[in-house]
């Protein structure tokens, strides 16, 4: 799968570069939309494809609707009754719409959406939501009980067969996105109180599947977008890949990370995590063996004196220096084969780890700064004074939050209109501002560097492992991202590589997942890359 995610803006470019470029009319494009849908439909659930039944349409006043008025009209070319709705005035559809909204009356009557809802009890056995799609810019609440209507059919046949949905809990299929959600942000547009207008509630509809042409948007991934969308297919129109330079991609490792086939230990890096004092080593010690196990070819823990014996009495293939303090630090780096460094897990918020982190930034050398270290940084009134592009951040959002005070307040307002402030774009504004890589953790995790390139590694859909949220897990990350910058990767390679090798070996492992068990499973899932 094409691993570019789109914004709504970007996908109108490529649609219009296609038309403009004679490769295909307006009208052929929605007519693959359409056609494209069906089959995803049916390949989703068989069932419907053997037993043609009865389909509610949904369309809306842009080409979203458009595309709805083609898919009846193929449902019904396949033995399919067809009930046609649309929200909005004929004759104000665009073109192109407008003129599947006439193919589709010779076939059938269209019918204004009705105040009330949906008419469920007419027997429907699928219901599609072509209302609004990838371009969305108010909130809803004109038809908040349609889109009431169809969060419940969702919620009430979650889980069930088919044949146990119906005939109450008809499936829901979503052209482009369910409608209510803004396609560039995965958020439900609303007012600044997170309200409407008049009084209601923000609201979005719900889908069992989402069909999204072309490729992936970055609302599929973001914010409230998983929830909504169900599962999300994608429907090729034939579209080519986006020239845009400021694309936001999916997180995939490439064969690069399988790393060097010969020299010495040396040659694969040499990674240096510094730990807190006894009794607070653990994190340390997770993130130390993560970073062996993804390659490093040394591995040093860096401890206070106080808590040498305790790291001794667990540290084997990992090597152990002691480190009380700034002076001690600076010696160790003396030695310049040690090529990456990770601060913070279990360390504590004190003026060690203050020190400590002076130290280590000024060497320039790659640096992961995580959990007590970015609270040290928080703390200060400068905070991104000494860092620089080989550093990387690595905040959950209470840390985001604390670093970011102003970007994290924007992020959290609710979203009056669309296209609404994005995750990818607190990320972006974060890390140029610290003008270093930031890794912004989540089921939704974005990475992005100072240049602005972004990526996501997303935790959901087939990819869902709620099990990770287990303590020690964000200290293993660390350690994946301090061994793969000791290997040489680049900051946001590291960063976003090790995003997605957290989440795979926590699928790989399944639940009853502990953090220590991360590192164990991973060679099963880098001997998997092999292949």
């Amino acid at each position: 799968m094409n691993n570019q995610l789109l914004t709504a803006a970007q996908m109108r470019v490529l649609e219009q570069a296609c038309i403009a470029s004679g490769q295909a009319t307006g009208l052929e494009l929605m007519e693959r939309a359409g056609q494209g849908a069906v089959d995803a439909i049916l390949q989703e659930w068989p069932e419907l494809a053997a037993a043609p039944g009865r389909a509610l349409v949904l369309c809306g006043p842009g080409n979203n609707g458009g595309d709805g008025f083609v898919l009846a009209r193929v449902l019904v070319g396949k033995g399919w009754d067809a009930e046609v709705f649309l929200y909005g005035d004929a004759a104000k559809l665009p073109p192109d719409a407008r003129m599947n909204y006439e193919r589709w009356m010779e076939t059938g009557p269209v019918v204004p959406l009705p105040e009330g809802g949906l008419p469920m009890p007419n027997g429907a056995t699928l219901v599609v939501d072509a209302l609004f799609g990838t371009g969305l810019g108010r909130p809803l609440s004109a038809i908040g009980k349609t889109l009431r209507d169809l969060c419940d059919c969702v919620d009430g046949g979650r889980g069930l067969p088919l044949s146990q949905r119906l005939p109450h809990f008809p499936p829901v299929a979503a052209i482009d996105l369910p409608s209510g959600l803004c396609s560039d942000s995965g958020r439900v547009i609303g007012a600044a109180d997170g309200t409407t207008a008049n009084g209601g509630r923000a609201l979005s509809a719900a889908a069992d599947l989402t069909l999204s042409f072309h490729g992936l948007k970055t609302g599929h991934l973001l914010a409230d977008g998983p929830r909504h969308c169900g599962k999300v297919r994608v429907v090729d129109i034939g579209l080519g890949e986006s020239p845009a330079t400021d694309l936001v991609r999916i997180a995939r490792p490439g064969r690069a990370l399988l790393g060097k086939r010969t020299g010495h230990k040396y040659e694969h890096g040499h990674a240096l995590i510094l730990t807190g004092g006894m009794g607070r080593t653990g994190a340390a010690r997770l993130s130390a063996r993560a970073a062996l196990r993804v390659g490093s070819g040394l591995v040093t823990c860096a401890a206070p004196g106080g808590a040498m014996m305790e790291c001794a009495t667990q540290l084997t293939a990992v090597m152990l220096r002691r480190c009380d303090d700034a002076a001690a630090l600076t010696a160790i780096l003396c030695d310049e084969r040690v090529n990456a460094l990770c601060l913070g897990p279990g360390m504590g918020v004190s003026e060690r780890t203050a020190e400590l982190l002076d130290v280590a930034m000024a060497t320039k050398r790659k640096i992961v700064l995580d959990a007590d270290a970015l609270s040290v940084l928080a703390a200060r009134d400068d905070p991104f004074a000494k860092l620089h592009e080989n550093c990387v951040l690595t905040p959950h959002g209470g840390e985001f939050g604390r670093l970011f005070p102003d970007i994290a307040g924007r992020l959290a307002a609710p979203a009056k209109t669309g296209p609404a402030y994005s995750k990818v774009e607190a990320t972006r504004d974060a890390a140029r501002r610290a003008g270093c890589t930031v890794l912004f953790k989540g089921p939704d995790t974005v990475i992005a560097d100072e240049r602005g390139r972004a990526l996501i590694n997303a935790a959901f859909y087939d990819r869902a492992v709620p099990w990770l949220a287990t303590a020690g897990s964000g200290d293993v990350l660390a350690g994946l991202i301090t061994g793969l910058l000791a290997r040489g990767l680049a900051p946001l390679g590291a960063a976003s590589s090790a995003a997605w090798l957290h989440v795979e070996a926590a699928r790989a492992f399944g639940p009853g997942l502990i953090a220590e068990d991360l590192p164990e499973i991973l060679p099963r899932v880098l001997a998997a890359l092999e292949r």
